[in-house]
């Protein structure tokens, strides 16, 4: 094993890999219990809904780690889930079957990008600005999402949100747990998300939810496993909804690799990220089998970084993390347990490590600052990760184009803002 991950040459050791694929297991096994959570208001199967994410994860990340050698684990992605709850099938009312077969399709075109190296140039194309404004959008996205399902935002007709009742047990239980998660993450604790998860849980005792119990054989998968309806999607015309798919899922793995790469000392000095083309295909087979199996898309993890600091620097650490998520499979019981008010918390702690985003953005270039804020707050305030992608293109496109600067522009660019526009003119 040493000798076909490299460990000598990476300078590290099986010991410290594995030590490392548990410390980024415990930074992201609370997508066990949150992917499902959001998911199921579509209607999903709860229980099928668990061991997707739970074979996704595991298949996605040894799958990494075996072609790509890289200490990065997947799971359904943050962000991506929501977008396929709440705005594809929730606002705009498409079946959860054909909204797996868009996934399905995105994924395939993930894959045919990667192979024929595409997907290196839309990566390179689109400016850095757009990028870290995508990423702090989601996070906003996410926690609007979060702080409603904790009971602090309600909606009201006057000025369309304000504060819920935050005296209420639910509530207050989940800020409990937003707090610990805060203040164990300042300690270095890696577990930080889940043990929040199931501090918030607390109100087990008192009623406030079923308790399941801990361990016991996995559900059965067969009420979302190949329910994708792709014929359904093509005949639908989700073509702004694979877009949409493809082009969050591209941008959140390029600054996943970028980070993490960097971090652990893999990069190259010119800046470059060797074996991206098989990162990019795992990233992009991942996309294809969590439509499969039944959930949103699979992609690669930046808690991948608490196991790189923990020492991880091969495939290794990341067949590590797909052998654990396997064997979670077991623990169904107390992952159905969890309460929808436990698990919000985590989106609202993951969105403000996503809004540390903006912190690179260059805040002296009016063309770079404005377009990047533009895309985030878009995004929530439309409720639409897609509205505010292309608003925040159309702004980029626009601004660098009436400034003088329209070589600035990449063709990506214009494409993704010409298409953008189109949409929302025949709305």
């Amino acid at each position: 094993m040493a000798f076909s991950f490299g460990l000598r040459d990476a300078g590290t050791t099986v010991r410290t890999e594995v030590l490392a694929g548990l410390t980024t297991w415990l930074a992201m096994v609370y997508i066990v219990a949150v992917n499902p959570g959001i998911l199921a208001t579509t209607g999903m199967d709860h229980g099928a809904l668990f061991v997707a994410t739970c074979l996704g994860a595991g298949i996605a990340s040894i799958a990494m780690g075996l072609y790509a050698n890289y200490p990065l684990a997947l799971a359904p992605g943050m962000g991506l889930n929501a977008y396929f709850a709440f705005v594809v099938v929730g606002s705009m009312k498409i079946p959860w079957q054909v909204a797996l077969g868009a996934v399905f399709l995105s994924g395939v075109l993930f894959l045919i990008v990667s192979l024929l190296r595409v997907r290196e140039w839309l990566i390179n194309t689109i400016p850095l600005s757009l990028k870290l404004g995508i990423g702090a959008g989601i996070g906003f996205f996410l926690a609007l999402i979060g702080l409603e399902n904790m009971g602090i935002v309600v909606a009201d007709p006057a000025t369309l949100v304000t504060l819920g009742h935050v005296d209420t047990a639910h509530t207050l239980l989940g800020c409990a747990g937003f707090v610990v998660m805060a203040a164990l993450t300042a300690r270095g604790i890696s577990a930080a998300v889940l043990i929040g998860i199931l501090a918030a849980a607390a109100g087990i005792p008192f009623g406030l939810t079923t308790f399941h119990g801990i361990v016991a054989m996995p559900p059965s998968i067969a009420p979302t496993f190949l329910q994708m309806d792709i014929a359904g999607a093509l005949g639908l015309g989700v073509a702004s909804i694979v877009l949409t798919f493809f082009l969050v899922d591209v941008l959140d793995n390029a600054g996943t690799l970028i980070a993490t790469t960097h971090r652990a000392g893999l990069m190259r000095p010119d800046g470059t990220v060797p074996r991206l083309r098989q990162a990019l295909t795992a990233d992009s087979g991942g996309a294809i089998l969590g439509s499969v199996l039944g959930t949103s898309t699979v992609t690669s993890y930046i808690e991948s970084a608490a196991g790189i600091q923990a020492g991880g620097r091969t495939g290794l650490t990341a067949v590590v993390v797909g052998v654990l998520f396997l064997a979670t499979l077991f623990f169904a019981p107390l992952a159905t347990s969890i309460p929808g008010f436990a698990t919000a918390p985590a989106l609202v702690f993951v969105a403000c490590l996503m809004a540390r985003a903006l912190r690179d953005v260059n805040w002296e270039d009016t063309t770079d600052y404005l377009p990047a804020v533009v895309t985030a707050i878009a995004m929530p305030l439309t409720f639409s990760i897609a509205a505010g992608i292309g608003i925040g293109f159309i702004v980029f496109a626009m601004v660098k184009t009436l400034a003088g600067r329209p070589r600035e522009v990449g063709g990506a660019v214009w494409l993704i803002a010409a298409a953008s526009a189109a949409r929302f003119m025949m709305q």
